[in-house]
């Protein structure tokens, strides 16, 4: 017997159907060895030396683990192809006493038959390197969570955290926030000349004065420029013609596809994350079993495989024509910062189209798997082209400019349309220099300048990207961290910093500089990046970021610290159905919501998007006899709770009456759905409904 290990058992029987009944795959669920919880665990006086123990709910499987290794007759370590898989199979070399340098390490990019053979087939010692660096962002967040978690519960209020990444991300969102706030609105103008040349027209807009840019900013500008254009000769300055391209798109990496599912597919980050670890691990084909569908869905590079690329080649010839493909492979850069470990988010194999797919997988995995096999083709298939047209008309030493562009091959847009794809094509007539044409309006249009967007899960995630905050494997999960501390809230989709946000932010700007210094956290991503490249130890960059931080925290814990001012709540206008008092916004986990302010004399809550037509009827609590009535949710879920609440937690989702069944004599419950009431009967052997 062989014994495999891997970390989720999501892949468990897509690894087993391909290597079969000689090996046993064991999936340790993550990580088996750790940190301890309840203490620190880092030797300050040892060179910062991190004690590990084995996780106390781990303790029954690294048993089972040890029983099934000593039968085994080869052992393989094949966590996930990353620094964390690649220290949590160093925990289990540990525990199960494996040589240092046994030949056990191996690790697939995708779950394929081809790709699990070959590395089985070519194990590999433990990357030590990889090890490493783990081990210094783990003792570095550990350093952070630990002493600034505490102060911070002290300080303002209990069960607060921080983290190296996670404060510095909830800072771009509060100082986004406060940049809308203190945004000041700037007057411009908009220009346009409609012009024409018999009985063709065409649009111009202003763009110079005496070859330097133009920008009004207000209508005494407008007056003065309108009244030097209106009678003036309108003449072809220049007209230039050329064929354009456009490149097609580097195939998903971890970032883009998160942002793309969340944008353009409507997924939660959340929701996107399960769905990208099932097709990476394996979804249930119909008649075919679990088949994993996508290669490792947490990468930075922009790589693709030869092998990738001639299969790509083959599939676009077959089906798109000779014409489509290159003839050299695309390259794509990525970023400088990119660890290049493992090649770009693509499909494992081509036969599995969308098409073939529909109706035998899950419908939102096709949705994301779509996203990803469309944008894999499109990767690797021929530029578009344009044929685009540029002219400039000039009047009295303004320049006006149009321009066009007319598709003349489409390229990968077959497959994949780009974000800014111009459907209207060249609408200017055919035009020469020097030629005059004939001004038919001028059309004025007064803006303003407008404040920067709140983020979303989507353009938060791509931030972080573009600052360099965190890696692909810690986007979501800090994000999720933020929403979980109720340091963010979702307002029509976009990310709102709390109160709490915002007061926890300002005092780590204010006694740790470094902490929420975006520049620092990113450069200490590159440094534990060199740590990775065997360029530096991470014991010694721990000890430069310890000694500063160190300094901080004794300053800032000698400070008399002032607990969270209470958030006056925000009047309304609405009086509380129940007492009659005004209600108040107040804000909570999901969002604003309105409560009265007789709190805590009437508790009555609602949702600020309640319906109009709300359901008043009352019912009877099966529980304690009380009343029971509609209640809504902060998310705005319709459901039927005892008035008598907290002294009693009846809840349902229907609505429980008085009558009983005529058939059986159970109780009845009122249904809601779609509009729709139906009464039935709460016994499930009785087959009484009443609309």
């Amino acid at each position: 017997m062989k014994l495999v290990f891997i970390e989720g058992p999501g892949k468990r029987d897509t690894i087993s159907k391909y290597l079969g009944s000689d090996y046993v795959v064991f999936p340790t669920k993550g990580h088996v060895r750790d940190l301890p919880a309840k203490s620190f665990a880092i030797d300050f006086n040892n060179n910062y030396e991190p004690t590990y123990e084995i996780i106390p709910e781990k303790k029954n499987l690294v048993a089972d683990m040890k029983r099934k290794a000593q039968n085994a007759e080869a052992i393989y370590l094949a966590t996930d192809p990353d620094r964390e898989g690649e220290a949590i199979a160093w925990h289990l070399a540990t525990i199960l006493e494996l040589d240092k340098n046994a030949m056990v390490r191996t690790a697939f990019n995708e779950i394929s038959k081809k790709a699990i053979h070959e590395s089985i087939a070519n194990p590999k010692p433990l990357n030590y390197d990889l090890i490493n660096a783990q081990q210094g962002r783990r003792v570095l967040d550990r350093i952070v969570g630990y002493q600034l978690s505490p102060l911070l519960s002290k300080k303002i209020r209990g069960k607060l955290s921080a983290g190296r990444v996670q404060s510095v991300t909830l800072k771009l969102i509060v100082d986004r926030e406060k940049a809308i706030k203190n945004f000041v609105p700037e007057e411009y103008w908009n220009i346009t000349a409609e012009l024409k040349k018999g009985d063709e027209k065409f649009k111009a807009d202003l763009i110079q004065y005496q070859e330097k840019k133009i920008e009004p900013t207000s209508k005494e500008e407008v007056d003065k420029i309108l009244s030097s254009v209106e009678n003036a000769e309108y003449k072809v300055q220049t007209v230039k013609r050329a064929v354009t391209y456009s490149k097609p798109p580097a195939p998903y990496i971890t970032s883009s596809l998160q942002q793309d599912a969340i944008s353009k597919l409507k997924m939660t980050l959340n929701s996107y994350t399960k769905c990208a670890q099932s097709l990476y691990e394996g979804v249930n084909i119909q008649g075919e079993g679990k088949t994993a569908l996508v290669t490792y869905i947490r990468t930075d590079s922009t790589r693709v495989s030869l092998d990738a690329q001639f299969m790509a080649k083959e599939f676009i010839l077959e089906h798109y024509g000779k014409e489509y493909h290159p003839g050299k492979f695309n390259e794509f850069a990525s970023k400088d910062s990119a660890q290049d470990a493992h090649e770009a988010i693509r499909p494992i194999n081509l036969k599995y189209t969308p098409n073939y797919l529909k109706d035998k997988i899950d419908e939102q995995y096709l949705k994301l798997y779509t996203l990803i096999y469309k944008r894999f083709i499109a990767s690797q298939m021929s530029y578009a082209q344009y044929d685009s047209l540029t002219v400039d008309v000039v009047a009295n030493d303004y320049k006006f400019r149009s321009s066009g562009k007319a598709l003349i091959f489409d390229g990968y847009t077959k497959v994949y349309k780009p974000e800014d794809d111009d459907k209207k094509g060249i609408n200017i007539p055919d035009l020469v220099e020097n030629e005059i044409v004939v001004k038919d309006k001028i059309k004025t249009e007064q803006k303003f300048t407008k404040p920067p967007v709140r983020f979303t899960e989507a353009s938060l995630i791509k931030e972080m990207e573009v600052q360099g905050i965190g890696r692909p494997a810690t986007y979501a999960a800090t994000v999720m961290t933020l929403f979980n501390r109720e340091y963010i809230v979702t307002e029509k989709k976009s990310l709102v910093p709390t109160d709490l946000g915002v007061h926890v932010t300002e005092y780590l700007e204010d006694y740790f500089k470094n902490i929420m210094n975006i520049k620092f956290t990113a450069e200490m991503e590159n440094q534990l990046d060199d740590v990775e490249r065997g360029k530096t130890k991470w014991q010694d960059i721990v000890d430069v970021f310890y000694k500063d931080f160190n300094q901080q925290m004794e300053y800032a814990s000698q400070q008399m610290g002032v607990s969270m001012p209470k958030a006056q709540p925000e009047p309304s206008d609405i009086k509380c159905e129940k007492c009659g008092s005004m209600m108040v916004y107040r804000e909570g986990k999901f969002g604003k919501f309105l409560a009265c302010s007789n709190f805590p004399q009437c508790k009555n809550t609602k949702n600020i998007n309640e319906p109009e037509n709300k359901i008043t009827e009352t019912g009877i609590c099966p529980k304690c006899n009380g009343v029971v009535s509609a209640k809504y949710s902060k998310r705005g879920k319709l459901f039927f709770g005892c008035d008598k609440f907290p002294k009693c937690d009846y809840i349902s989702w229907d609505l429980p009456l008085s009558e009983k069944c005529p058939k059986c004599n159970s109780g009845l419950f009122k249904k809601y759905s779609r509009g729709k009431e139906t009464i039935v009967c709460n016994n499930k052997g009785c087959t009484y409904v009443k609309d």
